[in-house]
């Protein structure tokens, strides 16, 4: 929707009724309020007379901000999973531009999440970590950067900008952003379900779920009740302008799938034959003497490296097939929870008035989580605790490479954004917070979104933005690996990882090698220093904190 001559009057309406928390009832948000239904009554009534002509006063498009959690950019049909049934969301994309080269701004999950709401980087933020963040161990040679324990209060975030526009906000599900006070509601959402701030289900995804605000028979599957909420908030207000942000548990482990879903797949992976290996080996790029690609695959066949552990030499094992039945199933029942949404969208008429944002906010977990060093995993457990594969991408969750950080992104935007279209231009989760006010009409927040770019023209159809280069920066340790921590820098088609214990680096071209299986380093030094300096001086820009040695280390 284009800003118009009717938008100033629009936008003065919203201006001065902006939701202020006077129509709150025992700390709930009254939906039907007199107040707000006043509004929503003179909105739709309005007219304007222009050059002698009455016009009606078109109504702010609502908006669907869909995150899944852990989602990897393979695992849907219209991505080229070869396992995974997602007819909806696949549906989905042909009425929507699909990002080739989409980005998660970190490859776990509170960066991302507080870079898409305050269009900041994660570095800039000081939250560089999931919250509260890993533990330090004595085989790590560096300390782990302090953290902020939530977003920052001052931040505005994009909740904040729709509430105070008029706009109903409702956060449902995964949060992860910080404990009370702030949690969600501080934040911009009037409404809150579930009362839980952490990253994952605190009682898996059946019910009994033990979390506020979520009430189901047992045995009730969680992805299916955070749907069933978002149903009734958009049927409550659907005459109203509205910002949902349905934030999944899904596909987070527990791996726990639907049992009617879980039943179909084992029987379909059972009469299938996979190709490859069922896994797959990935060391520490950083160590003073790396493992190529022929050494870890050579590595796999000798006895050491059996079992399911952190390895010898800072190895561990990567899903190599997309063959876990619990997590298909999982999957699954996101794709179920966007064709409800689109189908009441279209039963209640507002679906071309509503813009559609489907993201992930970190690769698939490709590897297990080893946040305990010492943890092994018996050979009857493995599919509750490897996701999936993110082949042809290296790596996933946890890691720099594509496989932890380039996602899945879908966006569609009725009468104004392109239709079955797919975009190849590398884009990032900062870009979202400008993105999704230009298409909302509303003014842009450069103070706020600093580290954002709108993609509106690529939605369009242009085929760049203004953009020279995007960064990361993780100065931790990973839960899923034992690889240094590092930061990374993409300019056009070249990408840089930096590693912070040794100061080594790697350089891929990902047009020719999104696999980054060619190391050009050696080849390409000039191309290898210009991006690391691109990347130094980036941090200095942002403030990044980096990593003190550990005092207390000892050589495993």
């Amino acid at each position: 929707m284009h800003l118009s001559g009717l938008t100033a009057i629009k936008m003065s309406f919203h201006q001065r009724c902006s939701v202020d928390g006077s129509d709150r009832v025992d700390g709930r948000h009254e939906w039907g309020s007199g107040r707000m239904k006043w509004i929503i009554a003179c909105l739709a009534a309005a007219v304007l007379v222009l050059g002698g002509r009455t016009m009606a006063v078109e109504r702010p498009p609502n908006v669907v901000l869909f995150l899944v959690d852990d989602l990897g950019w393979r695992d849907l049909g219209c991505y080229g999973s070869p396992s995974y049934q997602t007819p909806n969301i696949d549906r989905f994309a042909q009425s929507a531009v699909r990002f080739t080269d989409a980005y998660a701004a970190c490859h776990v999950c509170s960066p991302t999440r507080a870079s898409i709401l305050t269009g900041k980087y994660p570095a800039r933020l000081k939250l560089t970590d999931w919250l509260p963040g890993r533990k330090d161990f004595p085989f790590q040679r560096l300390l782990n950067a302090e953290i902020e324990p939530a977003v920052p209060s001052d931040e505005v975030t994009l909740a904040e900008v729709f509430r105070d526009h008029g706009y109903r906000t409702a956060h449902l599900g995964k949060w992860h952003l910080g404990e009370e006070p702030l949690g969600p509601t501080s934040q911009g959402f009037e409404m809150q379900v579930p009362r839980w701030n952490k990253g994952w289900p605190k009682a898996g995804y059946f019910a009994p779920f033990q979390m506020e605000g979520l009430v189901a028979d047992d045995g009730s599957y969680l992805t299916d009740c955070l749907t069933d909420h978002a149903v009734d908030f958009i049927r409550a207000n659907q005459q109203s302008p509205f910002f949902l942000y349905l934030a999944h548990f899904a596909v987070h482990d527990p791996i726990q799938g639907p049992k009617e879903l879980v039943d179909q797949y084992e029987q379909a992976f059972d009469a299938r034959v996979f190709d490859g290996p069922e896994y797959g080996l990935e060391g520490n790029p950083d160590d003073e003497v790396s493992l190529s690609r022929s050494e870890l695959s050579e590595l796999m066949s000798r006895p050491g490296w059996s079992g399911f552990r952190v390895l010898p030499r800072r190895t561990v094992k990567i899903k190599q097939r997309q063959d876990n039945p619990q997590f298909a199933a999982m999957v699954q029942s996101v794709d179920r929870s966007l064709g409800r949404l689109i189908g009441l969208l279209e039963e209640l008429k507002i679906h071309d008035e509503t813009i559609i944002v489907f993201f992930s906010d970190n690769g698939g977990m490709s590897a297990a989580n080893f946040g305990n060093p010492r943890r092994r995993i018996p050979s009857d457990r493995l599919d509750k605790a490897f996701s999936t594969s993110n082949l042809p991408l290296r790596a996933g969750k946890g890691w720099l490479y594509e496989g932890g950080i380039r996602v899945p992104l879908i966006i569609r935007w009725t009468g104004d954004g392109r239709a079955g279209a797919v975009c190849p231009t590398p884009v990032i989760s900062t870009d979202l917070y400008p993105t999704i006010l230009e298409m909302a009409g509303l003014d842009p927040l450069p103070e706020q979104h600093q580290d954002g770019v709108s993609l509106v023209p690529l939605l369009r159809g242009e085929k760049r933005i203004d953009r020279q280069a995007i960064y990361w920066h993780f100065p931790h340790y990973s839960n899923h690996g034992m690889q240094s921590p590092g930061g990374a820098v993409r300019s056009g088609d070249f990408k840089l990882i930096e590693y912070f214990e040794n100061g080594t680096h790697q350089l891929f071209n990902l047009r020719s090698d999104p696999g980054e299986k060619n190391d050009l380093s050696d080849t390409l030094p000039d191309k290898a220093a210009e991006l690391k300096s691109m990347l130094k001086v980036w941090r200095t820009e942002v403030g990044a904190e980096m990593m003190e040695v550990n005092p207390q280390f000892v050589d495993p």
